[in-house]
């Protein structure tokens, strides 16, 4: 026989929700020994009711294995930290970095202005007596040819 797919969200009938819970319950508690036996690690679950009851299991004591839990959970809280401060100082790093490259770029961009403003000034296009482009009524010559094949090989 099949089973529906059951649909994950609170039991609204008190009666049913109690018996879910008592069976789910039970089932959590036996595949967390299992798992213990089985694959020889250390378990511990801890389920409170809706009315505050507390149910356990421990494949060792509760005890060791909540001060194990600790103890991992501020060495992982302490390397954490010390990452963030490893990233936050290679930030400030590359930040430097960034600034003194910036004051570089600044200071080329100053020479180049002033060389600029030393080199002779080239004539413009209309002392020269160059009509602008696109002027009308002006006939201008142009040489244009198509060639077709790759540069440098010849013309097909």
């Amino acid at each position: 026989m099949v089973r529906g797919k059951t649909e994950m969200k609170r039991i609204e009938n008190a009666t049913s929700r109690q018996v879910t819970f008592s069976k789910r319950r039970s089932g959590l508690l036996k595949k967390a020994y299992e798992l213990s036996v089985l694959c020889d690690v250390e378990v511990a679950l801890i389920i409170f009711s809706s009315r505050g009851k507390l149910y356990e299991f421990s494949s060792s004591s509760m005890q060791s294995t909540l001060e194990r839990y600790r103890e991992y959970s501020r060495e992982d809280t302490s390397s954490t930290i010390m990452e963030e401060d490893t990233e936050y100082h290679l930030l400030k790093e590359q930040i430097s970095q960034l600034k003194e490259k910036e004051s570089s770029l600044v200071k080329e961009n100053a020479l180049l202005r002033e060389k600029c403003k030393r080199l002779p000034q080239l004539p413009s296009a209309a002392s020269k007596g160059v009509a602008p482009f696109g002027t009308l009524g002006q006939h201008t010559e142009v040489e244009t040819e198509l060639r077709i094949g790759f540069p440098g090989r010849g013309t097909y």
